[in-house]
């Protein structure tokens, strides 16, 4: 999708701090962090949210999750624990209607997360 944010990131029409990326993921810095470490990572196919992932996503949602395992020893914080939050509609505050999960690390997490 030509005006989606994200996928702009994908195709490296805009800029981004890479974090890492396998064949279906990209992971990237967020502009505005929460926490020392933040990345946002998206599958390299444009899905709206997730609700609506269905069994064709498998691989590319899949290929997230592996994705964030990678990003998050190389950021120091997979011993240590981190955080994966996905929002879904405007009452959970997402911005940008592509699929993205956050990855929040390198501080203890509260709960429930303000």
């Amino acid at each position: 999708m030509s005006d989606c944010l994200f996928c702009q990131i994908v195709n490296g029409s805009i800029p981004a701090q890479i974090a890492g990326e396998n064949g279906q993921a990209l992971a990237f810095a967020d502009i505005n962090p929460q926490a020392p470490t933040h990345l946002l990572l998206v599958p390299k196919l444009h899905i709206t949210n997730a609700d609506e992932i269905s069994a064709e996503h498998a691989t590319d949602v899949a290929s997230m999750f592996s994705l964030a395992q990678e990003v998050a020893a190389a950021a120091s914080v997979r011993d240590s624990g981190y955080r994966l939050v996905m929002n879904v509609g405007e009452d959970a505050q997402n911005s940008v209607a592509h699929l993205h999960m956050h990855l929040l690390g390198g501080r203890k997490m509260t709960w429930p997360p303000g």
